[in-house]
C-alpha cells in the first residue's frame, strides 16, 4: 500500500519587528549615554580636585589612568566585540560605564580615584568601539552615510553634560549624588532602547585575533585620524590657554574659542553625512583637512580675538567628520569584521590625541605656543595628503 507524504510548509523567516528608524534611534541612545557621562565627569573634575587636595601637579598624574584603560582596552576590544556581538558589548558597557561615573563621584582616597578612572577608560573605550560596530550595520540597513549624525548625538550630549554639571555645581549638590542622578537617567534610557540595538553584526571570515593590531589596508585610514584627534586633542586642552595667553582675551571670554570649536563641530556632523553622500569620502576629508589648516592658522598669523574664534570656528568645521567617517570607511572592511576593524583604526589614532596636548606643550616650551598652533595647522594639511593617497573613496 502506497503511503502518501505530505510535504512540510516552507519555513518562514521572521520578519525584523523594528524599523530602521528604530535601530537608528536606539543606536543613537547609546551615543548619548556615553557622551553624557563622560562630560558629566569633566564637568566635576574641579570639585573632586579640591575634595581630595590634589594639586594640579598630582591631578595631572592621577587623570592619566584614564587613557591608560581605554588604551589597555584597544587590543581586546574588538576581539571580545567580534566573539560575542557588539549588542551585549554596548548594554553592558553603557550600564558598567555610567555605574563607574558613581565611583568617581563617591572617591574618598587618591587611590580610589585612580582605579576608577581606570575602570571609566577601559569600559568606556569599550563602549565607544561597540557602539561604533552598532552605527556601521545601521548605516549598512540605510545603505548610505550616518555614521556623523550618530556622532553629533554624542556632542551634543556633552553640551547637555556639561550643562547639568554646571546646575549641579551652583546648586552644591555633591558629585556622588549629581552623578548617582545620572545613573538613573542613563537605565532609563538604556531599558527604553536597547530593544532596538541590532541583534547580529556584519560578519567576516575572519577568526578574530585577541590583539587587534592594525591591518595594511586599514593604515591610512588609522593615519588620517591621528592627523585629526592630534588636532582634535589640541583644541580640547590648550585651546582656553591659547586664548588667555596669546589672544590676551578678557576672563570671561577666555573660553570663547573653545566654545566656538566644540558648537561647530557638534553641528556639522548633522550635515556631514548629506555633504560625504552628495560629494564622497576622499572629497570630504580632503576638504576637512584643507578646513583645519586654516583654521588654526587664521588664529596664528592674527590672533586677535575675533579672527581667532573664526578660526577656531573653522577647526571644528573641520574636525567634526573626520574621525566618524573614517569609522564607517574602516567598519566597511571586507578583511576584518566591524568591530575588529574600528578598534585597529583606534589603536592608531588614540596616540594622535595622547600626543598632541603634550607635543603642544614641548613646542610652546621651546619656542612659543603660537608656533606649537602652527605646527598643529600642518597636521590638517596631513589629512588632506593621506586622504588623497588613500584608495578608500566610498
Amino acid at each position: 500500500m502506497q503511503t502518501l507524504s505530505v510535504p512540510a510548509p516552507p519555513a518562514i523567516a521572521t520578519p525584523n519587528p523594528y524599523s530602521n528608524r528604530s535601530h537608528r534611534i536606539g543606536v543613537a541612545a547609546f551615543f548619548f549615554i556615553l557622551g553624557f557621562c563622560f562630560a558629566s565627569w569633566a564637568s566635576r573634575i574641579p570639585v573632586i580636585q579640591q575634595k581630595l587636595g590634589l594639586t594640579d601637579a598630582q591631578l595631572g598624574i592621577v587623570l592619566f589612568a584614564l587613557p591608560v584603560g581605554l588604551f589597555l582596552s584597544l587590543p581586546v576590544s574588538g576581539w571580545l566585540i567580534a566573539k560575542k556581538g557588539s549588542k551585549k558589548v554596548v548594554s553592558i558597557a553603557a550600564v558598567c560605564y555610567a555605574g563607574i561615573l558613581v565611583t568617581l563621584g563617591f572617591a574618598e582616597k587618591t587611590s580610589q580615584l585612580v582605579a576608577a578612572l581606570f575602570a571609566f577608560g577601559f569600559v568606556g573605550n569599550m563602549g565607544n568601539i561597540s557602539m561604533n560596530t552598532q552605527a556601521v550595520g545601521v548605516e549598512y540597513l540605510y545603505k548610505r552615510n550616518i555614521m556623523a549624525s550618530f556622532h553629533g548625538i554624542w556632542s551634543l550630549a556633552g553640551f547637555s553634560g556639561a550643562a547639568v554639571g554646571t546646575f549641579m555645581n551652583g546648586m552644591g549638590i555633591a558629585p556622588g549624588y549629581h552623578f548617582l542622578s545620572i545613573l538613573t537617567f542613563s537605565v532609563c534610557i538604556f531599558l527604553a532602547a536597547s530593544r532596538f540595538l541590532l541583534i547580529k553584526d556584519r560578519q567576516t571570515k575572519e577568526s578574530p585575533p585577541l590583539f587587534a593590531l592594525p591591518h595594511k589596508s586599514l593604515i591610512y585610514l588609522g593615519l588620517i585620524a591621528f592627523c585629526s584627534m592630534l588636532c582634535e586633542g589640541a583644541m580640547f586642552d590648550w585651546s582656553g590657554i591659547y586664548f588667555k595667553k596669546v589672544i590676551l582675551a578678557k576672563p570671561s571670554l577666555e573660553g570663547a574659542g573653545y566654545t566656538a570649536f566644540m558648537s561647530t563641530m557638534a553641528l556639522s556632523r548633522f550635515f556631514a553625512d548629506y555633504f560625504t553622500f552628495r560629494y564622497g569620502f576622499k572629497r570630504i576629508i580632503q576638504a576637512s583637512g584643507l578646513i583645519i589648516m586654516t583654521g588654526l592658522l587664521l588664529a596664528v598669523l592674527m590672533p586677535y580675538l575675533y579672527t581667532a574664534i573664526a578660526g577656531f570656528l573653522l577647526v571644528g568645521i573641520g574636525v567634526s567628520s573626520v574621525v566618524p567617517l573614517v569609522y564607517s570607511a574602516a567598519g566597511k572592511s571586507k578583511i576584518l569584521s566591524p568591530g575588529t576593524a574600528i578598534a585597529s583604526v583606534s589603536t592608531i589614532s588614540f596616540f594622535g590625541f595622547l600626543i598632541g596636548p603634550p607635543l603642544i606643550g614641548l613646542l610652546a616650551g621651546i619656542a612659543s605656543l603660537r608656533l606649537s598652533f602652527a605646527v598643529i595647522a600642518l597636521m590638517g594639511l596631513s589629512v588632506t595628503i593621506l586622504a588623497t593617497m588613500s584608495k578608500e573613496d566610498n
